[in-house]
């Protein structure tokens, strides 16, 4: 069997440290993956979600908001041994940062829990990512990937962000606003999330690049969500993602003004001292 390894490990279980985790039958990998499923109220989805997730990663953590039905029995019933955590704050930012302090896995994989992703997906994820990338982006819109469940609104302004992130940051990419992604864990000290609602995806996807970690895009296939009604709202949430950007955009401008003083300011240090 070929390999693919990361970087040397050791994983949350003592008897498995550095033991090969066979994915097909041309690759394996050392390092322990722990899945992220932020949820609320889910539990009709959550078996379309589990279905789906391989059998080879090392963890799930489920990010329960408070679910009034039974999403945390029925994610025990489907998966033994997931790590069940309480959301701290509301919203998906909130929800995504307590999973991640919670994960043991040296790589990290978002996944909603509405069902709209297909967990055979996280191989391609994964592969990218001790192939040498840092971050893992999946986007809907790369050469193989695809949406059932964006209005033509959405799209538009998806895209319109999208190529403001592109011009004001240097970035490349094809998609913005989409939550399944994937990275190593040391990203994370580099990112440092600070935010609350859907606009954490946006956050994460700037600050990758601001700090000079390396992105790939994965193509992936959004499909339509099965049971029970999204809290997106594309207006509202729309002009969050554009204040994250004006706001990252105005801190990165006020760092290069730190760092490459004007002229006029190191003549007027020069003649105090």
């Amino acid at each position: 069997m070929s390999s693919i390894l990361g970087s040397a490990t050791t994983s949350h279980d003592p008897t498995t440290a550095g033991a090969y985790r066979p994915i097909s039958s041309h690759l394996a990998i050392t390092p322990p993956v722990s899945v992220v499923i932020p949820a609320m109220n889910e539990a009709e989805n959550l078996p379309y979600v589990f279905k789906t997730l391989p059998d080879w990663i090392h963890e799930v953590v489920l990010v329960d908001g408070n679910s009034t039905d039974d999403t945390v029995d029925v994610a025990r019933d489907l998966w033994p041994g997931v790590k069940v955590v309480a959301q701290r704050g509301k919203g998906k930012g909130d929800a995504l940062i307590t999973g991640f302090e919670a994960c043991s896995g040296d790589i990290i994989v978002m996944v909603d829990a509405d069902g709209s992703a297909d967990g055979n997906e996280i191989v391609s994820y994964v592969s990218a990512l001790v192939s040498g990338a840092d971050f893992a982006k999946g986007s809907r819109f790369a050469n193989g990937g695809g949406t059932d469940d964006m209005t033509f609104i959405r799209k538009l302004g998806n895209r319109a962000l999208c190529a403001v992130v592109n011009r004001k940051f240097g970035a490349r990419y094809t998609d913005l606003c989409y939550g399944y992604n994937a990275f190593w864990r040391h990203c994370l000290d580099k990112i440092e999330l600070d935010c609350t609602g859907f606009e954490v995806e946006t956050l994460m996807n700037i600050r990758v690049v601001k700090a000079g970690l390396k992105v790939q895009e994965i193509p992936s296939h959004e499909y339509l969500r099965i049971h029970g009604t999204s809290n997106l709202r594309a207006v509202r949430d729309g002009l969050r993602v554009l204040r994250v950007i004006l706001r990252e955009r105005s801190n990165r401008r006020a760092l290069r003004r730190r760092s490459h003083p004007s002229p006029m300011l190191d003549s007027v240090r020069g003649e105090v001292s």
